[in-house]
């Protein structure tokens, strides 16, 4: 991919906030960090996401505030001037006739979404990073367009990728408090926030509030933290237009932040946190946080008060054990790979390295197990009931009996697994499923190879089994071409034996 321009469309102002070019900014980075270059095209862009983007090594070009069929020719315009493969558009203003004309031109399109707001789909990817993302959401799409959905391709910045693998230490008390309320924040509900700090009774409180460099309200807000500390004995510090996010959610103990994309940095730092849905599309990832129980949910900005905030918060603060939780929780849904598994979906497979399956990975593999056609190749065709599936998986990862593998591309997008499981006289048998969007380019073979090669470096089987169906050509063409010899069928007819004999 070795200097191929990425086109974005987004826009950014203090009305629509900030989001929408900031998640882009994270699959900009990422784009570049595979070995491409970036362009912007924005019709309304605030001077500080103009100066962030131009900062970021990424062209910014204006074109005239449009609609409908006039923003899609500029946008192809300009994609066709710079010898562009691929178009991202993030926006609720883009919808179905936005994508078909991107994609009549014959460019690649990545769509980002977060609630099913077009009519139908035909881009090659539409990208939803919510929790509630599901497929039914895009039911009116085309046969060739591929989903990319739920947190694990949350799209972060790359000045969190250092903090994949920290670990939080919830302290016994807690005094620090990061507010962070999006770019812009039009309803001020910063200022609500300061109040509410002011009105706990926690002693010592320390909080760092960080606005925005698209919000305009930064002196006053100086202002109302200055009479807030003079007035509680709190130290409340207000900063503008921060480049150390991650250092500052380490540093705090609880925040309290808008429910918007902010979320997923909050979650990958398991940092307990408050949310207020300032707009209408965060109301949904809200309470979907605040019922898994990785964030508390405060509630709507329309009803939310400085009183209301300060009651939700004091107890938070107060009690180790819920912080604890909220972190622990948080902390799973995110693992800090999202920007670079897409870029991946947008390259194809390419290579193919295995990892060691944890106790993480037991909801992908029963969303795995449990897709239509795994069933119908499996000999046990019924779904599996959750319930059924965690008690089993938890088993089998504390056998030494029992190799479980996850595949993933070459930045992080998961392609599929592979167990092998020891039976009777050192026999080893296999099972491998690929993941839909990935079967019919190889996986399998390569996936069955390199797991065969990875088992071969720990044990020393007799030999490796395999038993498939009849009617499941596919994976009879995988296990051959990974060198598994035909062993006859068995007695009903219905299946293959296949066998790998070790050397």
């Amino acid at each position: 991919m070795s200097n191929e321009t990425l086109l974005i469309r987004a826009d950014a102002s203090a009305a629509i906030g900030t989001g929408h070019v900031m998640r882009c900014l994270a699959l900009a980075q990422a784009w570049q960090d595979a070995g491409g270059s970036v362009v912007f095209t924005m019709a309304e862009a605030t001077p500080a996401v103009r100066a962030r983007l131009v900062a970021e090594s990424c062209e910014v070009v204006s074109i005239p505030v449009a609609e409908g069929a006039e923003d899609a020719r500029l946008t192809v315009a300009l994609a066709r001037e710079r010898g562009v493969q691929w178009v991202v558009v993030d926006g609720y203003q883009f919808g179905a006739e936005h994508q078909r004309d991107l994609k009549a031109a014959g460019f690649n399109v990545l769509f980002l979404d977060d609630y099913g707001h077009a009519s139908s789909y035909c881009a090659d990817l539409v990208l939803n990073q919510n929790i509630g993302a599901k497929e039914e959401l895009y039911a009116e799409r085309e046969p060739a367009t591929r989903l990319l959905l739920g947190p694990r391709y949350s799209l972060l910045r790359r000045e969190f990728s250092e903090w994949r693998e920290w670990t939080r230490e919830i302290r016994s008390e807690a005094s620090r408090v990061l507010v962070t309320m999006g770019g812009s924040d039009p309803q001020n509900v910063t200022a609500s926030v300061i109040e509410a700090l002011c009105t706990t009774r926690i002693e010592g409180v320390e909080a760092i509030v960080v606005v925005g460099g698209s919000n305009p309200r930064f002196n006053a807000l100086q202002e109302v933290a200055n009479q807030a500390n003079l007035q509680s004995g709190a130290e409340i510090a207000v900063r503008k237009d921060i480049s150390n996010m991650p250092e500052l959610m380490a540093w705090a103990d609880v925040a309290v932040a808008a429910a918007g994309s902010t979320c997923w940095e909050l979650c990958l730092l398991g940092l307990p946190s408050l949310l207020i849905d300032v707009a209408a599309n965060q109301t949904a990832l809200a309470r979907e946080l605040g019922r898994l129980g990785c964030a508390i949910h405060v509630g709507n900005v329309q009803g939310v008060s400085p009183a209301k905030i300060a009651a939700e918060l004091e107890p938070v603060m107060r009690l180790s054990d819920q912080r604890r939780s909220l972190s622990q929780a948080a902390r799973k849904l995110v693992d800090g790979f999202g920007a670079k598994r897409v870029i991946s979906a947008m390259r194809g497979c390419g290579e193919i390295y295995l990892r060691r399956a944890s106790a993480s990975d037991a909801r992908l593999l029963w969303e795995w197990a449990n897709d239509p056609e795994v069933r119908a190749a499996s000999f046990s065709p019924a779904a599996i009931p959750w319930d059924t599936h965690i008690v089993w998986f938890e088993k089998k990862l504390a056998t030494a009996e029992c190799l479980i593998l996850i595949a993933e591309g070459e930045r992080g997008i998961p392609l599929g697994q592979i167990r092998f499981e020891r039976k009777h006289g050192g026999n080893f048998e296999v099972d491998i499923s690929v993941a839909k969007a990935h079967r019919g380019c190889g996986v399998a073979a390569g996936l069955i190879d390199k797991g065969v090669r990875q088992l071969l470096e720990r044990e020393a089987p007799a030999r490796i089994l395999a038993r498939v169906k009849l009617s499941n050509k596919a994976s009879m063409r995988a296990f051959e071409k990974a060198g598994f010899k035909r062993n006859g069928s068995d007695e009903t007819e219905t299946a293959i034996q296949f066998i790998y004999e070790a050397r």
